[in-house]
Order: structure tokens, then sequence, then C-alpha cells
């Protein structure tokens, strides 16, 4: 199976065990947004093993694109360089970064070995906002620790603006170090063709 700790970035009760996940939130809190999406992802992850890579990307394009607020992400991820790009940049920009992270999930979860999920049904807040903690327990008995900051939208809906590995290590931060390099030597286009020769490895396999 290719799932990392690398792997799980693009968080103790309430277990997702095979069954599916189960947080004591409302079903609309934060934890019940991260819950579903490891639901999603576990049942994908059973399959995977006889399931081609874009049957997977098109089962979790829908949980992932509900989940997480990639509009946001990608305007954080770029950084201060965002606003420099022209309309049609960003969105060329953001929609690499959209077919980027179904396909880190699609690619990166290929298999299941008993795996186990456990998310906390208790938000942390913090001071950029809630913050669900999370777990993944390989079957080597290895716990990958995650973090998901948690944003309420204007319709009322909680999605993830950022996740920290090992409760520290910020996906975004990472991405904007990268991004900016990117960005700033080869442009918007750069950036775009970065994100779909990485799309077209994880397609690969």
């Amino acid at each position: 199976m290719a799932v990392s700790r690398r792997a799980c970035l693009f968080a103790a009760p309430a277990a997702l065990l095979a069954g599916g996940a189960r947080a004591a939130d409302p079903a609309g809190g934060p934890s019940a947004t991260v819950a579903r999406f490891y639901d999603a992802l576990l049942a994908v992850m059973k399959i995977a093993k006889h399931t081609p890579f874009e049957q997977r990307y098109q089962r979790l394009a829908p949980i992932v694109m509900q989940t997480f607020n990639l509009a946001l992400m990608t305007r954080l991820a770029v950084g201060p360089d965002w606003t420099k790009l022209q309309t049609a940049q960003q969105q060329a920009v953001s929609d690499a970064f959209a077919r980027y992270t179904v396909a880190v999930y699609a690619g990166r979860f290929d298999d299941f070995n008993g795996e186990r999920f456990e998310v906390d049904p208790t938000p942390v807040n913090g001071p950029n906002g809630p913050v669900v903690r999370s777990s993944m327990t390989k079957s080597d008995g290895d716990k990958v620790v995650l973090d998901y900051l948690m944003r309420q939208g204007g319709d009322g809906a909680w999605q993830v603006i950022d996740v920290y590995l090992s409760g520290t290590i910020s996906e975004l931060a990472t991405r904007r170090s990268e991004f900016t390099g990117v960005i700033q030597q080869s442009g918007a286009d750069g950036l775009v063709r970065l994100l779909d020769e990485r799309i077209a490895a994880l397609r690969a396999g």
C-alpha cells in the first residue's frame, strides 16, 4: 500500500474502524465533516486494489470537493503572488490544485490492510479556528496524527482549510514554500504544469 506519512498530506475516542466513522458532534459539525471524508476514503481503499485510478478519482472527487475549501486553500498556498495573477490564471491554478488534491488521495490510498481512522468528536478552539484532531493507525501499528483546521462557510457547512501532519507541519505552509518559487521562476503556467506532472505520476502509480 502506498499510504505514508507524506501521503496523508494535500486528527480520542469516536473511532473510524473497519465499518466507518462515528463522530459525536452534530451532523453538520467540524468533526462530522472529517468523519464523513474518512468514511468515503476508507470505502475506496477497500476496493482500490481492483479499481483503476480513474475510477478511484471519480469516486473521491465529490467528497474531496465537499470536505476541502480548495479555492481558499489555493489562494493561501500561492500566497501574496495570488493577487498578481490574472483572473484566468487564478482559475487555471485553482483547477489544477483541485485536480491534484483529488489525485493525491486516489493515487496514494490505493489498498486496504486493516487501517483504522479515529476522529476526536470535540474540536479544539485554535487561534485560526476550530481544529479537528484525528489519526490513522496502519496495519503495523504505526500511527499518523493529522489535525484539520476548519472554517465555516456562509452556508453553514464546515470545510478543511489546512492539514497539520503530526500536529505541527502545515500542508499549506509546505505548499507555499514550493509554489512561491515556481511562480516566480515560471509563472502561473509553470505551476499548472508542475501540478499536472504530479497528477500524471500519481496516475501512473
